[in-house]
């Protein structure tokens, strides 16, 4: 299967293809959601469209430790979570940037880390604004976390919402990710089919 993610660069479109994960199309997805003293992590295989939860958790480091050695903390969880998970795909939160600067900055530095654990094992990483998660799990860019969290419970067919929030947040974004990658397998194959009409 040949899969791509159409991304916007100012006024244009550009193609970019994603590895497809076998010719069936299935796909393991490792949502993160980056924190710099929580992590929330969540598992989602995607097998003939549909998605199940493979597993979820959190990885914490302590409050008191300086900024440096708590992201080291929780970097080596992660490489961790990635090398048990094995995922054909690593989809990140990108941080709000809102009024608190040194807090989005802070965060973004915990979404390079996450960045790096799956890079290091060469596995594509995406990134995914907390808007773009909101519109592709809920269809709508406003929706509040709590809505978010039953759409995840809804998605993925959970007796719960997965607790604590953040893992419920990382499965959100692994679920943006499938959904992403569905739209845009759609979108080439209707440019593939437009190319065959014109040849």
């Amino acid at each position: 299967m040949n899969i791509g993610l159409c991304l916007a660069f100012g006024t244009s479109l550009r193609w970019i293809p994603v590895r497809a994960v076998n010719d069936s199309g299935n796909m393991r997805v490792l949502g993160i959601d980056p924190g710099t003293v929580v992590v929330g992590w969540g598992l989602v295989d995607s097998t003939d469209g549909k998605e199940r939860m493979v597993d979820y958790g959190v990885l914490t480091a302590p409050a008191k430790l300086p900024p440096a050695q708590r992201l080291s903390v929780l970097y080596k969880g992660l490489e961790k979570v990635v090398a048990r998970c094995k995922p054909d795909a690593v989809a990140v939160e990108m941080p709000f940037v809102s009024l608190n600067v040194r807090s989005a900055l802070a965060i973004g530095r915990a979404q390079a880390v996450a960045l790096l654990a799956a890079a290091n094992r060469g596995i594509p990483t995406f990134e995914y604004t907390p808007a773009q998660v909101k519109q592709r799990v809920a269809s709508y860019g406003a929706s509040s976390k709590e809505q978010i969290q039953q759409m995840v419970r809804l998605q993925l067919n959970l007796a719960e919402i997965p607790k604590p929030a953040d893992a419920a947040d990382a499965l959100a974004v692994a679920l943006c990710h499938l959904s992403e990658v569905h739209v845009s397998g759609l979108l080439g194959e209707a440019q593939s089919k437009k190319k065959r009409r014109r040849a």
